[in-house]
């Protein structure tokens, strides 16, 4: 880039322009991965190019990268994707954080949000300081810049169009399919599309110059990391020993109140419900999100009052840091008796989302206070960013490793085989299978739910349900169909249709009634079945 900047901005603008080719009128599929990689792998090229070689730590985070990108195609289901998406793009910032300094593991807040502003300015003014100073090292080494004269340029255009037009309309007689291509291509230049030319120009051409930028700061700004707090704390220690002592003492012995009375649920939870005429949903419902939310601000305070308070002695070190531990081990506590709650309701009312995505959550928030338990001992605690980046790529590769909307439809089938069977939990309620809810489910959910039709271990009235589910779902696919491209394609999506297709002829007898809404299913047996989803948490 240094002797060749041409280079640069050819293989900038050339991905800008791949942006357009895979994304307009397009659905997301296998574009966003190709470009996301198309976008990684030049930024290599060009900074090795110039002899600028990764950090050994900062490559720790392409099988991130990798893992992520696929699973935006792979899976269907929307937090998996969304997050999906977002985990690509951070794993692709921090690399231009930290190309050549690695020391991204080692990052606070402070260090996000300030990397996060300088890339942001390194967007919008490096590509412009880039060629001035290019200019500017040529002035001075006495290279005179070689002058463009464009009339010959003009002139040889000029010529070759008409030369061009007359071998294009013989090519376009002799091979039909030739000609109508040839004939997309001139409508393509029509007048009512220059707008939209102009647009999809523009965009091309500021995408081009953002990763421009992305490539300069990564060669620039990533060598010599000075990171916040490093050196001297951004907020020096205010706040008194005694001050924070008492506080954390306060809250650790309102926590271990908590506790004391929790413990009775640990040791006979459906008993207290009965004893104390609660039901199911009330127990296991009553109180989840407030202990959900205490943890989380507790986590909070205590690593505020550990950023700001005085800690002069070993002996008050270690009295802070008890303190700290305990408030912790109460905090999971709290989270295992969340957990539970969330157990029974799951095991009574089926999964949904909502509490399959919080289920997951807690057992890594749960990890990040051990881990945090580990720090504060160690007095490690400018680690906690780290722990919690983790537990966030952690959660986020639980999911698409899970199968989100495929779990739900095993597990909610898996209860009502519990139920048949007798089994006394599930049975002590009357919720019965909640087909209509799969319908609520993406592409994911369709191979599990053929898989469960056509098992033999249900019975038929579930089995109609399930089948009824498959039918509403062909019918809203098959009303929505559009053909799509190669750049849209979408691994789930093929799954899906080709689980659909083993199983056309038999949900060929579920008759579908569209002539009202909401639209209906008609059982072999009989029985009314809507296709509209609805759904309460």
């Amino acid at each position: 880039m240094k002797t060749n900047p041409n280079k640069l901005w050819i293989i900038v603008f050339a991905l800008g322009w791949l942006f357009d080719y895979l994304f307009w009128k397009q659905a997301f599929g296998v574009n966003f991965a190709i470009f996301a990689m198309a976008c990684l792998t030049a930024a290599f090229y060009l900074l090795l190019s110039d002899g600028l070689r990764p950090n050994r730590t900062s490559l720790i985070l392409l099988p991130l990268f990798g893992f992520f990108a696929a699973v935006t195609f792979i899976r269907a289901e929307p937090l998996t994707t969304f997050l999906a998406f977002t985990f690509t793009l951070l794993v692709m910032t921090l690399l231009a954080f930290t190309y050549l300094g690695g020391r991204w593991y080692l990052y606070t807040v402070a260090d996000y949000v300030a990397k996060s502003l300088k890339l942001f300015g390194s967007m919008l003014v490096r590509p412009i300081t880039f060629i001035t100073d290019f200019h500017k090292q040529q002035t001075e080494a006495g290279i005179q810049p070689a002058k463009q004269n464009i009339w010959p340029v003009v002139r040889g255009i000029v010529i070759a169009l008409p030369i061009i037009a007359i071998f294009a309309s013989l090519l376009a007689s002799a091979d039909v399919i030739f000609g109508q291509r040839l004939e997309d291509f001139i409508d393509w230049f029509n007048i009512d599309n220059i707008p939209e030319l102009i647009f999809r120009l523009v965009y091309i051409v500021v995408i081009g110059y953002g990763l421009a930028g992305v490539v300069l700061h990564a060669s620039t700004e990533s060598k010599d990391e000075k990171l916040a707090n490093e050196d001297k704390p951004l907020v020096p220690p205010f706040l008194g020993y005694v001050e924070s002592t008492i506080i954390l003492g306060s809250v650790v012995a309102l926590f271990a109140a908590f506790v004391v009375v929790q413990f009775q649920y640990f040791f006979g939870g459906t008993t207290n419900i009965h004893i104390d005429g609660y039901t199911y949903a009330e127990y296991a419902r009553r109180g989840f999100g407030e202990l959900v939310t205490v943890a989380f601000f507790a986590l909070l305070m205590l690593l505020t009052l550990t950023a700001i308070t005085r800690r002069e002695t070993e002996i008050q070190r270690r009295i802070y840091s008890g303190l700290g531990v305990t408030l912790v081990a109460f905090l999971l506590v709290m989270l295992v008796s969340a957990y539970q709650r969330l157990g029974l309701y799951e095991a009574v009312y089926g999964f949904s989302r909502l509490r399959t995505y919080t289920h997951v959550f807690l057992i890594w928030i749960g990890l990040l206070l051990i881990v945090t338990i580990a720090l504060e001992i160690l007095r490690k605690e400018r680690m906690f960013m780290f722990a919690a980046l983790i537990a966030s790529f952690g959660f986020a590769m639980s999911l698409p490793i899970l199968n989100v909307d495929a779990f739900i439809v095993n597990q909610n089938i898996q209860r009502e085989i519990f139920v048949q069977s007798g089994d006394t939990l599930t049975r002590s309620s009357d919720v019965e299978l909640d087909a209509a809810y799969f319908l609520d489910l993406s592409d994911d959910a369709v191979p599990p739910l053929v898989k469960a039709y056509q098992s033999t271990a249900l019975s038929d009235s579930v089995r109609e349900k399930i089948g009824a589910s498959l039918a509403c779902i062909n019918y809203e696919r098959k009303l929505n169909d559009s053909e799509l491209t190669w750049q849209s394609f979408h691994l789930a999506r093929l799954n899906a249709d080709n689980a659909l297709a083993s199983v056309k002829n038999e949900i060929k007898g579920f008759i579908i009634d569209d002539t009202s809404w909401p639209v209906m299913v008609t059982t072999p047996s009989q029985e009314d079945f809507s296709c509209s989803p609805y759904y309460y948490d």
